[in-house]
């Protein structure tokens, strides 16, 4: 039994069912249908679709699913429409973790789940042929549900929140553009696909370990010092092991860290901002960063190990710059609390790490001239050429973004901030 409406949507209890005519199923194409509703989902998700749609435009077509069906999909309905999208998605370049990303961006964390739950029930059938990288998201997902029904009866909301988040969703899966196929899609999949994806050893495990503990140490203590000498050691590891990754590589029977592509998810607020941190990390350690700003996402495009290591490195700058700000906002007036001030720090922040980790790789590669010598410089140099092979090959028709105009004070804060943030370079500051 449904929970009463909460929201605004009206108890329809007393209202008559529509009545059920013969009509196409416009998800199935079978004719032979009674229920209205397959088509109230269609026109439901074409009107969630639309920019800027709000509840109440929803809850006319709303106010009839619950009439119909209080359980919320207790017919399947839903269910089927949405998995019936699914397939396009994969082969459309998109990855579980992208939709989930793209649905919670455009509705809600409780539609996240409930695409997650979609997600989670189609990968069931190709479970056993699924590369590391597919299950890997499929187990970072939100939630158990694997139905819709079991989605609602999970998420304890009424009928009439829960079929809103079914027409949103549908609305959202529905108008996805193509993206770049970084992963072969379901179809593409054989029994062999898990083990010839295993022969790739991908980055040292315990290198990672080490560099995640020691980054977490950072980001958690209440010393200045102590967070200092603990990233330095993390950057200390990060830097070495890219240098000699890459020269080995060169050696004869050496194995080479394959480059790749794979997607970083940006999460709200200033997504365009929090961007610029993740291109200077990127731009410093031979990752080549893509933004597809409509979706706040990120394409990462480098060694596999070094996208391993940039990505916790970006991680932990991010936290430091959300500190800081958070810092700001309790010690600064109603200025530095809004959204052109924040801006403004992070994009300066981002800046300013650009310089000093620019710094910190050419002191690296100093160091290990001594240690290989003539050798190093082209072991770099082909290793980045591999990575601009494959931004062309994935984005032939790439563009540049513009510069973008801040807030003084913030842009400031953001280079103070910067100046003082961990990077493992074993000092606090460049000199001026």
């Amino acid at each position: 039994m449904s929970t009463p409406p909460a929201d605004g949507a009206g108890d329809d209890r007393g209202t008559p069912r529509p009545t059920r005519r013969a009509q196409e199923d416009p998800i199935t194409g079978d004719r032979t249908t009674q229920d209205p509703v397959p088509l109230l989902l269609v026109a439901g998700s074409r009107l969630a679709g639309q920019p800027g749609v709000q509840a109440a435009e929803l809850d006319p077509l709303v106010r009839r699913l619950t009439a119909l069906d209080d359980g919320v999909d207790t017919d399947g309905h839903a269910q089927r429409a949405l998995a019936a999208l699914l397939p396009f998605l994969w082969e459309a370049g998109w990855q579980p973790a992208d939709v989930v990303h793209a649905v919670r961006r455009r509705t809600n964390q409780r539609a996240g789940r409930l695409a997650a739950a979609l997600i989670r029930a189609d990968a069931a059938a190709a479970a056993d042929r699924a590369p590391a990288a597919w299950t890997a998201q499929l187990a970072g997902l939100d939630g158990t549900a694997g139905s819709v029904v079991a989605w609602w009866r999970g998420e304890g909301v009424d009928a009439a929140a829960g079929w809103r988040d079914v027409l949103r969703v549908l609305g959202v899966v529905r108008d996805l553009p193509p993206l770049e196929q970084l992963l072969a899609p379901p179809s593409a999949w054989s029994a062999d696909t898990r083990a010839e994806a295993a022969l790739d050893p991908g980055t040292d495990p315990k290198l990672v370990g080490r560099v995640r503990a020691l980054l977490a140490k950072a980001e958690s203590t209440d010393f200045p010092e102590e967070a200092e000498a603990l990233s330095a050691k993390a950057q200390s590891l990060m830097a070495r092991h890219r240098i000699d990754t890459a020269v080995l590589a060169q050696q004869p029977g050496g194995a080479s860290s394959s480059v790749v592509a794979r997607r970083l998810h940006l999460q709200e607020p200033h997504v365009d901002a929090r961007a610029a941190v993740v291109q200077a990390v990127g731009a410093a350690n031979g990752v080549r960063v893509v933004l597809l700003p409509a979706f706040g996402m990120a394409t990462l495009v480098g060694a596999a190990d070094d996208l391993d290591l940039v990505e916790l490195l970006v991680a932990s700058l991010l936290l430091q710059a959300d500190r800081a700000l958070g810092a700001a906002a309790r010690e600064g007036g109603a200025r530095v609390r809004s959204t052109a001030y924040r801006k403004g720090f992070l994009y300066a922040f981002a800046q300013r790490i650009g310089e000093r980790l620019e710094s910190a790789r050419e002191a690296a590669t100093t160091a290990a001239m001594a240690t290989y010598g003539p050798a190093l410089l082209p072991a770099l140099a082909e290793r980045e050429q591999a990575v601009d092979r494959l931004v062309g090959e994935l984005f032939p028709r790439l563009r540049k973004r513009t510069g973008r105009s801040v807030d003084a004070a913030g842009w400031h804060a953001g280079r103070q901030a910067a100046d003082a943030a961990d990077l493992g370079t074993g000092q606090r500051a460049l000199p001026r």
